[in-house]
């Protein structure tokens, strides 16, 4: 089935990349850059829609590694001088326009490395990224992007299974076995009910009410969180883009719930709250523990600086894919070269290794041999009106 979805995919991009004519672009650094040579870099993720925040940020943390680099004078490989443009491209979280996007940042751009922040766009990406010849920078920690055996792929989030058991355990303990599932309606929310709620059911629990919400056409959420909430759950499950996913919350609790939600990890808490107004209304929720409120030494520095620059506190899609830009920059280093994508991806261990201390948003034990970073999974739970770590 996956085979003959990759395949109908193909067909798909190459069918819309003669026509596709977004407009929505972003670059960064420059390409007549005087005595330097210049990489461009790709970016196509969600800008527009109900998406576009969490877009926005996956994007800056790219551009603000980028700007780094470039003001500190750029990089040294086999003796030339480099600077980093990035070139980014709005795919309104749309598979089809991802896999558009990225021919056409290989065709006018030459881009080795294209960033992609959703799970569909990347495997609409794996279809052809190892015969023209890129490397995905991906933002997910869908298992099933590293798991396909793509050669070019980098995963920079844990894979998601790790926070199933936790996530779990702690939602029963504190509520109650009754589980209610209103996730994002994309593929990446597809898959984790499918591995969310046979675990719950195996470790006793009820499943009694089961849909998504497709984020990109519904904006009330009145009706399909009523329905869920006839069935009295102790628990819901929910998740997508953050600022949707805090609307969902919030409309539940006008509706009376008082139980506790599992966050799925595309949701933030941190990003969350000005949208329902308090971490009081997300008592019991669990997710991903927000990076500013980690324990890495790196992380106060790197958020003084992003708030500065994007008036935000930063955000854990902002710090992985910072993170992730200046490790394929050392990679090229180890690789010695710069468009050598595959020698590139072999020296990716080199590069996460060779990250300077102020670079270490996360501490990345190792990556696996298909590309995935080995990130220590720390969770984060809403008590008393704050987040606490969940080791």
């Amino acid at each position: 089935m996956k085979k003959l979805f990759l395949v109908c995919m193909l067909f798909v991009v190459t069918a819309l990349v003669g026509c596709n004519k977004s407009e929505n672009t972003s670059s960064s650094g420059s390409e007549k850059d005087k005595g330097n040579h210049v990489v461009n870099i790709g970016y196509s993720g969600p800008l527009s829609g109900a998406a576009a925040l969490y877009g926005k940020r996956t994007l800056n943390g790219v551009e603000m590694a980028i700007n780094e680099i470039n003001d500190g004078g750029g990089f040294e490989v086999n003796g030339k001088k480099y600077t980093l443009n990035l070139v980014a491209l709005d795919d309104k979280y749309l598979p089809n326009e991802t896999g558009a996007n990225a021919k056409r940042l290989i065709q006018e751009h030459k881009t080795p490395i294209i960033f992609s922040p959703h799970s569909g766009g990347i495997m609409a990406l794996q279809v052809f990224n190892e015969q023209d010849n890129f490397i995905i920078g991906a933002y997910t920690s869908e298992p099933a992007v590293t798991d396909s055996g793509n050669a070019l792929t980098v995963r920079f989030p844990p894979n998601y299974e790790g926070y199933i058991e936790p996530f779990i355990t702690y939602e029963m303990e504190r509520f109650g076995k009754k589980i209610a599932a209103l996730p994002t309606a994309s593929q990446y929310g597809k898959d984790w009910t499918e591995a969310l709620l046979p675990a719950w059911e195996k470790k006793g629990g009820e499943v009694v009410y089961n849909s998504s919400i497709d984020f990109a056409k519904e904006t009330d959420f009145f009706t399909i969180v009523t329905n869920a909430l006839k069935e009295k759950p102790d628990v819901l499950f929910i998740g997508g883009a953050s600022e949707p996913t805090a609307k969902v919350a919030k409309q539940a609790r006008e509706l009376g719930f008082k139980g506790g939600f599992i966050i799925m990890d595309q949701a933030k808490l941190d990003q969350m709250m000005p949208i329902t107004g308090s971490y009081e209304a997300l008592e019991g929720s669990i997710g991903v523990l927000p990076l500013i409120d980690s324990d890495q030494e790196a992380i106060p520095a790197f958020a003084e600086k992003y708030k500065k620059l994007y008036k935000e506190d930063a955000s854990s899609e902002v710090g992985l894919n910072y993170l992730g830009m200046y490790a394929f920059v050392e990679s090229m280093k180890a690789a010695k070269s710069v468009d050598d994508v595959k020698a590139i991806r072999e020296h990716m261990e080199d590069g996460v290794k060779n990250l300077g201390n102020e670079q270490k948003i996360y501490a990345i034990n190792s990556i696996d041999e298909d590309g995935g970073f080995d990130i220590t999974i720390v969770t984060g739970a809403v008590e008393d009106g704050k987040v606490v770590p969940i080791r």
